[in-house]
């Protein structure tokens, strides 16, 4: 018998009652470190001061009226984020799925309006995780799409950070690259500055689109508001959410005006994209995150967050092999006699909120606001997890596991 909520997750059985910063409460009087944050989308933490004044304040106001009208401060939003950004035009919608579609869609669309409706195809890579609609897992391939094929025709999958490979998928039907400038759920792998740049001359030199899906490295977690600038590298599109709204649903899609131009009435919509709620909300993470120091704040303490990592790695080379990603968006790669499946768990009993990624990895994503203190702490309870792990038994269950699951 099915439940009524539909099982689509494996839920971990706990009732959080409450959150403050990088903390959340459950119902029994635990306390847990959150460096997960929502998988990073709780950029500002839990229940931000300034969000909550927003949030209460605009819900006294007005919720949601409909597109076909003049949203109060909606276009001012987009200005300050062309402002900030390569960008010269802003969609704004709920989801990060959601931007990346309409990126897809204004990557086939400038196309056709140039007359050229044969160039449709994108190169994407192995391991990406673009959303769950089925144009974003057709975009993704792997194991997001089996069980729901066919995939929607257009993707041209590569192996990750291998320019040869993308030479060679290049076609005349060939539109654009599209690619995440690190992996999350592939594993936390970030591509070299030298490879994002001689992506964008691939796409410069055969007239191709670069698009870059932003929707969990973007938005400060590196310590740059957009992780394209850290590479120095333009985009034509770009797809941003999580961190955007700091939990609050808000995404966006930012292109070039040469390729914004290509959308014109109708072309596109949503329904509650850039609503009066969303848009309060929006601008108030903008505010916090534009204020001096933040960012330098981010690279400084993402710093000290991955030396306490390598010392970990360097103190148990039997369990953690090297840590990965940049910012303050980490992998701990493990050991394959450790599953990170089970590493997860075991850092929940320990009171440390972390999840899983791709190639056995442990996925370190804690709010932008958190401290040298906070990452101590973390040190601390992470130490108690491999230690856990570390016991002959609990080694033999992670080994069971991964045989099970392949």
């Amino acid at each position: 018998m099915i439940p009524a909520l539909l099982p689509v997750y494996e839920r971990i059985q706990v009732d959080f009652t409450h959150g403050a910063g990088v903390y959340l409460f459950d119902s029994k009087g635990k306390t847990y470190l959150d460096f997960s944050s929502g998988y990073a989308a709780n950029a500002l933490g839990h229940c931000h001061p300034k969000m909550v004044e927003a949030l209460i304040s605009q819900s006294t106001k007005l919720w949601h009226i409909s597109n076909k009208y003049t949203i109060t401060g909606l276009l001012e939003y987009c200005e300050r984020i062309t402002d900030m950004s390569f960008a010269d035009t802003v969609f704004v919608a709920n989801s990060g799925a959601e931007a990346v579609e309409c990126m897809i869609k204004m990557g086939r669309r400038y196309f056709s309006k140039k007359g050229q409706k044969n160039r449709y195809r994108f190169i994407t890579f192995e391991g990406a995780f673009h959303g769950r609609t089925m144009g974003c897992i057709s975009a993704s391939g792997g194991e997001k799409i089996k069980g729901f094929e066919p995939a929607l025709d257009g993707f041209d999958r590569v192996p990750w950070h291998d320019l040869e490979a993308v030479k060679a998928a290049i076609k005349p039907e060939t539109a654009a690259i599209m690619i995440e400038p690190i992996q999350g759920e592939g594993g936390m792998r970030e591509c070299s500055e030298s490879f994002l740049k001689a992506l964008r001359k691939l796409c410069d030199d055969h007239g191709m689109l670069l698009l870059l899906d932003e929707v969990q490295c973007g938005m400060g977690r590196t310590g740059y508001m957009f992780t394209h600038e850290m590479y120095e590298v333009r985009p034509d599109i770009i797809a941003v959410g999580k961190g955007l709204g700091s939990g609050f649903p808000i995404s966006a899609c930012l292109a070039t005006a040469e390729v914004g131009k290509c959308m014109d009435p109708g072309s596109h919509g949503s329904t509650f994209g850039g609503n009066p709620m969303a848009v309060a909300i929006g601008n108030t993470v903008l505010n916090v995150m534009l204020e001096n120091g933040f960012l330098d704040n981010v690279k400084k303490v993402s710093l000290y967050l991955r030396s306490r990592l390598e010392e970990l790695a360097t103190k148990y080379p039997d369990v953690i092999t090297r840590i990965t990603g940049k910012g303050l968006m980490l992998g701990i790669n493990l050991n394959t006699s450790f599953d990170a499946d089970a590493a997860t768990k075991v850092c929940f009993e320990k009171g440390i909120l972390c999840m899983p990624a791709s190639n056995n990895v442990l996925r370190i994503t804690p709010p932008l606001i958190i401290t040298r203190a906070h990452c101590d702490e973390a040190f601390e309870k992470l130490e108690l997890v491999i230690k856990k792990m570390n016991q002959p038994g609990r080694k033999l269950l992670g080994q069971i596991a991964k045989i099970l699951s392949a």
